[in-house]
């Protein structure tokens, strides 16, 4: 074995390695899988980056930040290391130079989004590659009893099984000890390879500030403007929210800038690029900034509204400060933040009617079939993550089997003249190739292809058909864009009993809402909390430590617990006049009470939209009200 701590040097410019790095790397070295929980910051990306220099194969990065691809491959290339991502963003010539080496194997790393997983071409490429490591990036997603769940990691352990990769290395910031024993055991990992670090930062002050609603804006004024400059992070629960903080704060002269998901990709880059530059730069932004963006000098953390949970929370924080400089973060805590979060939670719930017609449907279609998520979406009221949950919920329970994903219609792109291309083959590739595009349908730029109808029609396999458009690609003869994606499953069992099994099944959607209700309860929790917040926070995720000394309690501040949230008595006996006036119009989509909650709280839903409910000025009309309170009343409760 190469002395990695002279790698360590040579490679990567660092004179020694981080708390728990060293540790997982050699586990990784000996052909162990392991499991690193470190806190935000703390390098867990150092961890794949070092072993790829070292082991045969190439290493196969997931990872659903796309920021952090293209800063750990600006800074990889730049130390001498052969790495490469695959996304929708990235150049032919790029991608043509990506699959060039990814056959030749000369690429030590490739980055890809876990939904690149679900193209069937890409899949048959991995199926070519010697994977010597398997590197799962914001690996609590595995677990679905997890904060951030994402049914397209809960196949990643099949998956690594089926590529037979060598190892595997699970990455996360925020694992409890429940959630870290989900992901070792979907990995076959023993309990002395995962890799715990502290989540305690010295360098970083925690504070709590109870306040109301209307008090909010003052308050964070008088924070930006009375403490010394420095780049921030303001942390809002909605995109409106993040656009009127921002325009407040500039209109008062502070360098304030908006970025949420809604944005454009240009100027979600902009902004990013902005604040990587800036010494005083303030962001207010939703969740979907900072993760993976590595700035060193970021010296507050505000939470405008209250995080989703203390896995969030914790997260967020952790971007604070990792110069080791004193870094301050701050939660303004106000109890009615909670209804939205709750509201978000309810909202993602399928009903029990839902579930069933979807259960009933699939069942009815044979040993083998193929769903699109989109129109199940629609039929069934159900959001597309829930429509996919529930579907990865039916493979584990074994009565479906995934046979793939596939696309039922592509697009290509003429980069080399299609005459010009023929040419470049033998007779009997060229006619082929005459043949097949005949079967497309030339719009003004891109051609549409059929590829089940140009299979049947041609008398070919769909699978060579998917070959030559993919060496067309890698050639880089051809832009590709694949579209209609249908999931394709075989039926293994049938219940024995289907009305109980989705019974069942509804339990466990139940379940995950008391789960996430639950969450917010905790970080209200931490918001009244009579202590040092910061032992508070690491018991959380079982780690015992005395008093910190420094967060706001231990620094004497003592503040009175959150204001407790407004009485909705009054919205109330308007709810049951609203409830009773939408059930006597006997909306399709508003057929039972989970759905008229929906409405009422301003929680879209496929159904509703489709229907145009959305528009109805009765729509949101009691998003104060919390939306349990608003299901009871439209249960009779």
């Amino acid at each position: 074995m190469t002395d990695i701590s002279k790698l360590l040097r040579e490679r990567f410019g660092f004179d020694g390695f981080r708390e728990g790095q060293e540790t997982a790397v050699r586990k990784l070295l000996e052909g162990r899988s392991v499991l690193t929980i470190f806190p935000t910051g703390g390098g867990k990306s150092l961890c794949y980056q070092l072993p790829a220099l070292e082991l045969e194969g190439i290493t196969v990065v997931i990872s659903p930040l796309i920021a952090l691809m293209k800063d750990q491959i600006d800074f990889l290339t730049r130390r001498g290391v052969s790495a490469a991502r695959l996304d929708s963003s990235v150049a032919v010539e790029d991608l043509r130079r990506t699959y060039s080496e990814m056959r030749q194997g000369t690429l030590d790393l490739l980055y890809v989004a876990p939904e690149k997983l679900s193209n069937e071409r890409f899949l048959e490429t991995l199926r070519g590659l010697d994977i010597s490591l398997l590197a799962v990036d914001e690996a609590h997603c595995i677990s679905e009893w997890g904060h951030n769940f994402r049914p397209d990691y809960l196949k990643l352990a099949r998956l690594a099984r089926e590529l037979k990769v060598g190892r595997v290395l699970a990455l996360t910031a925020t694992a409890t000890p429940d959630v870290a024993s989900d992901i070792a055991r979907s990995f076959c990992m023993d309990k002395e390879d995962v890799v715990q670090t502290s989540f305690y930062r010295s360098n970083l002050t925690l504070l709590v500030t109870p306040c109301a609603t209307p008090d909010k804006r003052d308050l964070l004024i008088e924070r930006l403007t009375s403490r010394p400059p420095g780049p921030a992070i303001i942390y809002v629960t909605l995109q409106r929210t993040a656009v009127e903080i921002a325009s407040f704060l500039a209109e008062r002269g502070l360098p304030a800038r908006v970025y949420h998901a809604g944005l454009g990709v240009e100027t979600r880059h902009e902004v990013q690029d902005w604040f990587m530059a800036s010494s005083d730069g303030i962001v207010c932004a939703t969740i979907a900034f900072g993760m993976g963006i590595d700035k060193s000098d970021i010296r507050y953390i505000y939470h405008f509204n209250l995080p989703k949970g203390l896995e969030s929370y914790a997260q967020e924080i952790g971007r604070a400060g990792r110069d080791g400089l004193p870094s301050t973060c701050e939660l303004l805590a106000c109890e009615e933040d909670a209804i939205t979060l709750e509201n978000f939670s309810y909202g993602d719930t399928p009903t029990a009617e839902a579930i069933a017609s979807m259960l009933a449907l699939v069942l009815d279609k044979g040993e083998r079939f193929a769903l699109s998520v989109y129109e199940l979406s629609g039929q069934h009221d159900m959001r597309p993550l829930v429509v996919e949950t529930l579907l990865t919920y039916l493979e584990l329970s074994g009565v479906l089997l995934s046979t793939g994903p596939f696309f039922t219609e592509y697009s290509f792109r003429e980069v080399t003249p299609l005459e010009e291309l023929f040419c470049s083959f033998d007779d009997r590739r060229a006619g082929f190739l005459r043949r097949l595009f005949g079967c497309a349908v030339k719009k003004r730029v891109w051609y549409k292809l059929d590829v089940a109808a140009a299979a049947e029609e041609l008398g070919e396999s769909r699978d060579r058909i998917l070959k030559a458009l993919n060496y067309l690609e890698e050639k880089g003869h051809l832009v590709l864009k694949a579209t209609g994606i249908r999931l394709g499953y075989r039926r293994l069992r049938e219940p024995e009993d289907p009305g109980r099994f989705g019974a069942e099944l509804a339990e466990k959607f139940a379940r995950r809402e008391s789960l996430d209700i639950e969450r917010i309860r905790r970080i209200l929790e931490f918001a009244r909390h009579r202590g040092c917040y910061t032992r508070h926070l690491l018991d959380y995720f079982g780690e015992q430590r005395d008093p910190c000394g420094h967060c706001g309690w231990c620094a004497g501040t003592r503040v009175d617990p959150p204001p407790p949230r407004t009485e909705t008595g009054g919205l109330e006996g308007r709810a049951v006049e609203l409830i009773g006036s939408l059930r006597e119009e006997g909306h399709a989509a508003l057929a039972v009470p989970r759905q008229i909650a929906r409405f009422l709280c301003g929680l879209t839903s496929p159904a509703a939209s489709r229907a145009r409910l959305t528009r109805d000025p009765r729509f949101g009309s009691l998003s104060g009200v919390p939306f349990g309170r608003v299901l009871e009343l439209a249960e009779g409760r």
